[in-house]
């Protein structure tokens, strides 16, 4: 895996450097508040006058996109708030690092990035989340700019009386999303602009995974900067929301008591174990993930070779090596963030995609999550996103038979029922599509992309998906509820449109 190039960067820093220079809007308590839209409803007004990603689909690019932020400015506020509570809140108390808190000259300082020059090492990190039992956590996957969606979603939370406005309702609520917020759709800026705004109004309970497109490489190449630089031209800072991911975790270890679960976008990385990180005594609590030791974990788990593709073994014990990242891509890529899973149980425990990552089976990833246990804390499984096509294939199929929310390796699935039409994969292979779902012992759940998008063009699907997980003392008593919704825009669109 050869690293990438970065994209050019002129300017980056000094428009860094004044977009700190806005005054952010609180009121005296430091709450974040908005002038252009102090309530979610009117905020979601304002949304659902933008035509869908879909209706778009087919164009010739407009010179100038529709938008709810026509000025940048909110935008900034926003981020600059989420910057400040990011450095100043939980995040920099040195009681919730596990073997150090990052230095302020550099983690916590917004104003200098490892893209920049002089440049700061590029740390990710990963989180705990300890909820109490009987908690709900929300999770949703990729977004992908589609912004119709997410206000649908959260319109859903408010009918549901579990949120208002943008706040959570109850004290014991909590939101994870599961990354790739922007490219690939038109209203990236509006999908994270009500990221912050969720942040902001619920710091302790909504938290964002960082996916593979949480990247300055990727925005580059897939859209959002082209969108923003549509929209805001040479008022849009690249270098801010570059700047924000690096205070999004790669992976959230959720759970309850002993149980957690590995919340992330891509896949497993045995780079890094949590042990530590799982017994640290603060209910939100983090740490860097420093040096990747692959390379020591295969030569203390060498089981991981021998469940390995055959053909790809040498690639696989020279490339799940010691390093230390230097950018989400370089010199390798990060697993939590790129890797992806096998779809059958019959498939290799381990393998390569070229393109994609590493790709775990059900073989691996069991070994890899009994290696990331701490003394009592256990990891139970993932839940996770990343993993979509726009062309029908046997992981979209199984995820829109599911509902939106597919586990891997079903034990009546198998490669020969690949291609199995919906009817098939509810009957023979008893693939779970009901509300509500039990957890397994080792298992990896994905979830679906929102709908107004180009997969959900190419697989004809128009419903959104969220999960609603109950913990409990017990972990064979947590349940995932599936909550289904027809996104209004879509309604009066073709099929495949």
């Amino acid at each position: 895996m050869l690293p990438r190039r970065h994209p050019p960067l002129r300017s980056i820093g000094q428009a860094l450097l004044l977009a700190l220079v806005f005054s952010v809007a609180s009121d005296v308590s430091g709450q974040y508040r908005s002038k252009e839209y102090p309530t979610f409803d009117s905020w979601k007004a304002a949304c659902e006058k933008l035509p869908s990603n879909r209706a778009l689909l087919g164009q010739a690019p407009p010179a100038k996109l529709q938008t709810a932020l026509p000025k940048f400015d909110p935008v900034a506020e926003a981020l600059l708030a989420a910057f400040n509570l990011f450095t100043t809140g939980t995040m920099n108390k040195a009681e919730n690092w596990v073997g150090g808190k990052p230095k302020d000259t550099e983690f916590f300082n917004a104003q200098r990035a490892y893209f920049l020059r002089p440049p700061i090492p590029f740390q990710p990190f990963a989180q705990k989340l300890s909820v109490p039992s009987g908690s709900e956590v929300i999770f949703h996957g990729d977004f992908h700019g589609d912004i119709h969606s997410f206000v649908a979603m959260l319109d859903s939370l408010n009918q549901s009386g579990k949120m208002d406005g943008f706040r959570l309702a109850k004290p014991n609520t909590y939101m994870v999303f599961l990354g790739d917020y922007t490219d690939r759709g038109n209203y990236g800026i509006e999908v994270l602009y009500t990221m912050l705004r969720l942040k902001l109004a619920n710091p302790e309970q909504v938290f964002m995974a960082r996916g593979n497109h949480e990247d300055i490489q990727m925005i580059a190449s897939y859209g959002f900067l082209a969108e923003c630089q549509k929209k805001y031209g040479t008022q849009f800072s690249p270098g801010l929301i570059a700047r924000l991911y690096d205070f999004f975790p790669v992976v959230i270890y959720a759970g309850s008591g002993s149980d957690f679960i590995q919340c992330n976008h891509g896949g497993m990385e045995p780079g890094y174990l949590p042990g530590n990180l799982l017994e640290a005594k603060s209910p939100i609590a983090f740490q860097l993930l420093g040096e990747m030791k692959g390379g020591d974990f295969l030569k203390k788990h060498p089981g991981l070779m021998t469940v390995a593709d055959p053909a790809k073994k040498s690639f696989l014990t020279q490339n799940i090596r010691n390093y230390t990242p230097t950018a989400p891509m370089q010199p390798v890529i990060n697993g939590f963030m790129w890797n992806d899973f096998t779809v059958f149980a019959e498939e290799p425990g381990v393998g390569y995609m070229e393109g994609r990552g590493f790709v775990y089976g059900k073989k691996g990833t069991r070994i890899v999550l009994d290696a990331s246990a701490g003394t009592k804390a256990k990891v139970r499984g993932v839940f996770r996103a990343h993993q979509h096509s726009s062309a029908v294939n046997p992981m979209m199929r199984r995820l829109v038979a599911g509902k939106g929310v597919f586990r891997h390796w079903h034990e009546h699935d198998s490669l020969a029922k690949a291609n199995a039409s919906a009817a098939v994969l509810h009957g023979q292979c008893k693939l779970e599509h009901s509300a509500d779902r039990k957890l397994k012992d080792g298992f990896v759940w994905t979830f679906n992309v929102a709908p107004d998008s180009y997969y959900g063009a190419g697989n004809t699907y128009k419903f959104d998906t969220y999960g609603v997980l109950k913990t409990a003392d017990t972990f064979a008593d947590w349940n995932l509820r599936v909550v289904n919704q027809i996104v209004p825009v879509l309604n009066s669109l073709a099929p495949g449109r």
